[in-house]
């Protein structure tokens, strides 16, 4: 038995493979993160820390003559995202039932990809967690409420990273709502849709990204931006009653940034 106890669960083996299939398929359009940054791991749950390629020097000596330095690390994050399942529909699943009412289950999976999302782009401050656009040296640019003018915006915000030395190819990650409004639009008298357009400035993709303020614009040249993974992304058996299992969808990870100048965050 390992540390998520589903030996313990009163779930059958065909159930578990429903409920895995369901968080994956719920998981794989919302973690943006993963398509944009370089991805370490994953490690294994006992995996506790990141390493950081520095060290400190310890001041106090522990024997006459030599010296000691402390390697930095960056402790990993365990995200948990409880739910239930009724027992019903794991005797259904039993009975062949393909299609279950898993409402809840996908409901956390997007919400704990939503929580990657935000220690990436955004940073988790409680857990030591900097994002990328608080490290960002570069002044944001704001892509404003007019949609035609986002190729402006991007192009400005490409020949930002290239003064500064970095290169391409970059990606763009988008908020929902900023990304089906850029998915939605035609340029005028180009004949071209905008997220084509974007696409060719980028030399790379547009990302529909929960739990980002905006855009953020990032090189994916590889390097500069780590998602450092203990544990992926799992489903764990919790309790359970006389009407339901509780369940949970857990990760162990952390976030470094290598190079906080391949990236300018877009507000919008």
């Amino acid at each position: 038995m390992n540390h998520l106890r589903r030996e313990l669960a009163p779930v059958t083996a065909r159930a578990w493979q429903l409920l895995d299939q369901a968080a994956a398929e719920a998981l794989r359009p919302a973690l943006a993160a993963r398509r944009l940054v370089q991805v370490d791991g994953p490690h294994g749950w006992t995996h506790a820390a990141a390493s950081l390629g520095r060290t400190a020097r310890i001041a106090v000596e522990p024997a006459a003559g030599v010296r000691g330095r402390r390697r930095l690390v960056q402790p990993l994050v365990e995200l948990r995202a409880p739910f239930a399942v009724d027992l019903d529909l794991i005797d259904d699943a039993e009975r062949g039932d393909d299609g279950p009412d898993l409402a809840d289950l996908e409901g956390a999976a997007r919400q704990l990809a939503l929580a990657e999302n935000v220690c990436v782009f955004h940073g988790y401050d409680d857990a030591g967690i900097t994002g990328i656009t608080q490290a960002s040296p570069h002044d944001p640019i704001d892509l404003g409420a007019d949609l035609g003018a986002y190729p402006r915006h991007v192009a400005r915000a490409v020949a930002v990273l290239r003064q500064a030395g970095v290169d391409g190819p970059y990606g763009l990650a988008l908020g929902p709502d900023t990304y089906t409004g850029v998915l939605e639009t035609a340029e005028r008298g180009a004949g071209l849709l905008l997220v084509d357009h974007l696409r060719r400035i980028l030399g790379g993709p547009v990302v529909r990204a929960p739990g980002v303020e905006g855009g953020v614009l990032l090189s994916i040249r590889g390097g500069d931006f780590h998602l450092h993974l203990g544990a992926d992304l799992s489903l764990g058996y919790a309790r359970h009653d006389d009407t339901a299992v509780h369940l949970y969808l857990e990760e162990s990870c952390t976030f470094t940034v290598a190079s906080p100048e391949a990236a300018i965050a877009l507000p919008a």
